[in-house]
């Protein structure tokens, strides 16, 4: 298969090019990333966010364009939207003598904060328990327990592209489950 046929296959809603797609352009958009976060985790986690945004619009990518590029730009994208999200977190204040300082803004959880967070974690879990066995799996892997696309690949004695797979399925579904409810 190339890669015009696998874009039209995938277009198509076939899981076999989705696949293809991913085992050619992974390296390069984890790569990119890793250069720009300098972390792993960071990149695995963006790369695959990348995957799953492209494929949730693959209906518009625009073949006169190559896939590759399309692919660096959603990721770009998004990364660029995790740092500004991490800035808002920091805020600048000047001091009377004019020097300027950071100020780390006190987001430690109030009661209620905690309370909230408890009961949407119960809920999360229970969605969580609506998926079958194999995506509560990978998904108590990668956000329980924080182990890396790797690490999970040994843990389940599996190829990491079928854990990719898994997980972008997982996070597809409980993303459905969740929405219905």
């Amino acid at each position: 298969m190339d890669i015009e046929e696998a874009i039209k296959r995938a277009k198509n809603n076939d899981q076999k090019a989705f696949n293809y797609l991913l085992d050619v352009f992974w390296d390069a958009v984890y790569g990119f990333q890793l250069k720009r976060t300098q972390n792993e985790n960071d990149a695995e986690d963006i790369t695959i966010q990348t995957f799953s945004k492209a494929f949730d619009r693959i209906e518009t990518f625009d073949e006169k364009y190559t896939f590759k590029t399309w692919l660096i730009t959603i990721s770009k994208n998004i990364h660029i939207d995790l740092l500004r999200k991490e800035k808002t977190s920091i805020s600048q204040v000047t001091s009377k003598d004019n020097h300027e300082i950071l100020q780390v803004l006190d987001e430690s959880p109030s009661p209620e904060d905690k309370l909230i967070t408890e009961q949407h974690l119960a809920k999360l879990l229970r969605d969580i328990k609506k998926l079958k066995p194999h995506y509560q799996e990978v998904i108590n892997l990668r956000y329980f327990q924080e182990l890396s696309y790797k690490e999970i690949s040994k843990e389940l004695k599996e190829p990491m592209n079928n854990v990719k797979v898994k997980l972008l399925r997982a996070k597809k579904l409980l993303a459905e489950i969740i929405q219905k409810n």
